[in-house]
């Protein structure tokens, strides 16, 4: 072998280390243009855009040489105010609420490229929120924010069973656990003018449908009109707690299940006006559920509480300040990173439109990816691919 062939070896095989080395973690972020008030606010204007929606997919990983770049993008209906996405127990299906249209919108992940696979009527169910699925996968639940309703589906067939009339009205947040037989739901505000906003948490039994009591989470005088927003039960907590998020009040609450009388107490768990956060809006927790994580909105924070005292006693660890309109959070299933995407309901002062990177091991913030914002988009939510992504006790 001539000796000038090793080098040249050597130097080939260099050559071809960075394409190997580079990694991605993909993210699916819905997306629609930016207010004309949230437009004035970029620090390089540009001209409104016509009227757009859409779900792109981004490269979020900070180590990649294609950071922040859109690799798909999925066309949405301009008017159809895509607001959240949800993945079915086995990932094998996301599902997009609308706030615009009575519709719900699937998308096959099996099936590339991505693409809306069915679109689902759901008559009635008018400005649709959040979706939850029973643990054996079977249902869907559909949260109705202008009617008062839930819808009940079938998972399988994607296709509406019944609608249930709630308690309490404008219901947002939903959770379930099948294990107590209860579906929960916040009763948050008008969503014609943000109004009338609520100061209570219904009940459902999940298998018969009976609608039961409700829970006021307010230690104000009614109307207390503090705004519960999503609710989401602890993992794995015996006995079982679910968290309250209040919206206009910055408060965190708990219903906490007593077996004994087959019903919630419900308790006050921490109030954010001591870190002067405001706009108390998602929860999530991580695999061991020692660890909650919630964002305000106003400014915009990141939340990090500790759970080892107990699923109802979180501690405040440390507030990390994201960017305005701190809204959803995407978890890497490895713990490394959490995604915060950084606008809520295109509102002026809470629009910033970025997503901001988060290193979980040294909990700092570590960049921004700010792709949709410079194009004068918000992104309303998102989510990582299914083999990226940790469902943070969703």
């Amino acid at each position: 072998m001539p000796r000038v062939f090793v080098p040249f070896c050597i130097t080939a095989s260099l050559a071809l280390l960075p394409s190997i080395a580079v990694g991605e973690i993909l993210a699916m972020v819905n997306y629609e243009t930016k207010s004309p008030e949230s437009l004035k606010a970029l620090k390089t204007p540009v001209a409104a855009p016509a009227r757009k929606e859409g779900i792109a997919i981004i490269d979020v990983d900070p180590k990649s040489r294609n950071f922040g770049k859109i690799v798909q993008d999925i066309a949405l209906p301009g008017d159809l105010v895509a607001h959240h996405i949800f993945y079915n127990r086995d990932r094998s299906k996301a599902y997009v609420t609308a706030l615009g249209k009575e519709e719900l919108r699937v998308i096959d992940m099996k099936k590339k490229p991505y693409g809306i696979s069915k679109v689902v009527a759901v008559p009635g169910c008018s400005v649709g929120e959040d979706v939850v699925f029973s643990d054996n996968g079977k249902h869907w639940y559909l949260s109705c924010m202008g009617a008062q309703a839930m819808v009940v589906g079938d998972a399988k067939k994607d296709q509406p069973l019944k609608t249930i009339k709630v308690a309490a009205p404008y219901p947002h947040g939903i959770a379930i656990h099948n294990g107590i037989d209860r579906i929960l739901l916040s009763s948050t505000v008008r969503a014609s003018d943000l109004g009338d906003a609520g100061e209570a948490i219904s009940a459902v039994e999940a298998n018969s449908g009976k609608v039961l009591g409700t829970y006021k989470v307010s230690n104000k005088p009614s109307p207390a009109r503090n705004a519960p927003v999503e609710i989401l039960f602890v993992p794995g907590a015996n006995p079982p707690v679910a968290y309250v998020t209040n919206m206009y009040e910055g408060t965190l609450w708990t219903a906490t299940w007593n077996a004994a009388k087959k019903d919630f107490d419900v308790n006050q768990a921490h109030d954010f006006s001591a870190q002067g956060a405001g706009v108390a809006l998602e929860i999530y927790f991580n695999k061991k559920a020692d660890r909650m994580y919630v964002t305000t909105a106003k400014p915009g924070h990141l939340h990090i509480f500790d759970l080892s005292a107990g699923p109802g006693k979180p501690r405040l660890l440390k507030s990390i300040a994201t960017a305005e309109g701190a809204h959803h959070v995407a978890f890497t299933l490895d713990g490394r990173y959490a995604y915060v995407q950084n606008a809520l309901l295109n509102l002026p002062g809470m629009s910033d439109g970025s997503i901001t990177v988060i290193d979980l091991k040294n909990d700092k913030v570590i960049g921004s990816v700010d792709t949709l914002k410079n194009m004068g988009y918000n992104p309303n939510s998102m989510v990582l691919l299914p083999r990226w992504n940790d469902p943070a006790g969703h």
